[in-house]
Order: C-alpha cells, then structure tokens, then sequence
C-alpha cells in the first residue's frame, strides 16, 4: 500500500506531502497558509486589531444611533471577548489543523485587554459619568457587572506580565501557571455578556459554549494525558 511521501523544502520549511493520502489536502492548506504567515511580524497585528475598535467610535461619532455610549460600550466589550476566545483557538488550530499562529498569539491577547480597558473606560466615563454612588451600586447589585470586574482584574497580571522580562524573571513554568488564569477570565467574560442581556439569546450563548469548549479541549494537557 502507497504512503504519502514528504520532502522538506525552503519554500514550505517543513512536510509537505507528495503523493495524495490522508490529510494531504490538511497538510498543504496549512503549509500555505504557515508559509504566507511567516512574512507578517507581530507587530502588525496591533494596527489591524486596533481598526475594528477606532471603525466602532468613528461611526458612533459621525452617525450616532439611538444609544451610541451603549453601543460602543457593547462593542468593545464584544471585540475583547472574540480576541480571547480567538486566543484560545490559536493552540489547536496548531494541534489539529496544523495551522501555526503562536507567534502572534501575545498580541492577541494583549489587544484583547486593551478593548476590555476601553470597554471599562466607556462604562466609568461615559456611561456612569464617574458616579461613584452608581458603581457602587453595581458593583453590589448586578452580577453581571460583578462577574465582568472578576474577569479583568483576572486580565490585568496576565496583560502586565505578557513580555519576555516577566517570563525570565518568574520563570517559564510558573510564567505559564499563571496564565492558566485566561481560561476563568476568558469563561467570566462569556457569562458576563450572556447575563448582561437577560435573555436566551443565540450569540453570547455561543461565545459561552466556544469558551467551555475549549477549556474542556486542555483537560488532558492539564491532567497530563496530552502533551503541551
């Protein structure tokens, strides 16, 4: 019976299979996509995540709704919720797909806590006004406000410790306990949005589950029976 053949080439750098089989569709998708990839550098990510976000308060600016504080206040808090499921999705797209973004996998997630920032900032600013009393209030009263400050004070070491510095310094084994941090953060934020609408809707039902389903996807990394 035929194997598919591999050759390692400068133009794929790495497998690349020869003769159709199994994944060979899989593995060239993917040998594409990692080849094109590697020309981008991090950094410009930055930018390009940051265009949704300045996109949403340009609009609200030049053709305000009916409530733009909301709508940019939802927005935001929408576009840092994607990210960090985004940024959950980057690992098995790696181990199942064979997709590579792990490079770019720290300017995902610190893009995502700058639109959490911006997210809180519209709530304390424009939307509260800095009435303390108000977020007092909230902050005691609605869980869902409660459950959303959970998860960015979870964030705010994660973000604050995103940087080669802080992995040399605690050491690459703890630098990555302390991540393990995202998968609660990452979870409080999907129940946040799901409560703050107050019904069964479809969307942040699905950002729930996409979160859960990922978590549950590690398990066996964390329990040791894959390995990371």
């Amino acid at each position: 019976m035929l194997r598919p053949a591999y050759e390692s080439s400068d133009k794929w750098r790495g497998a690349v299979p020869l003769a159709c089989g199994e994944g060979y569709v899989r593995d060239m998708i993917a040998a594409t996509l990692n080849s094109a990839t590697r020309a981008v550098p991090p950094w410009v990510l930055y930018p390009v995540l940051a265009f949704p976000g300045l996109w949403l308060f340009v609009s609200q600016v030049l053709a305000p709704g009916p409530d733009p504080v909301a709508a940019l206040e939802h927005g935001l808090g929408k576009y840092a919720l994607q990210l960090l499921v985004l940024g959950l999705l980057i690992t098995p797209l790696r181990d199942v797909v064979r997709i590579n973004l792990m490079r770019y996998r720290r300017q995902v997630g610190l893009m995502a806590f700058f639109y959490v920032v911006a997210h809180l900032l519209v709530y304390l600013v424009l939307d509260n006004q800095f009435w303390w009393n108000a977020l007092i209030r909230d902050l005691t009263r609605r869980p869902y406000i409660i459950i959303g400050m959970v998860s960015f004070v979870i964030l705010i070491p994660l973000a604050f410790t995103s940087n080669n510095a802080s992995i040399r310094r605690l050491g690459p084994i703890a630098w990555k306990r302390l991540h393990y941090l995202t998968y609660p953060a990452i979870l409080l934020g999907a129940l946040h949005y799901l409560m703050l609408k107050k019904t069964w809707q479809t969307e942040p039902m699905i950002y729930v589950a996409f979160a859960i389903m990922l978590i549950l996807w590690r398990v066996p990394r964390f329990i040791g029976l894959r390995r990371p």
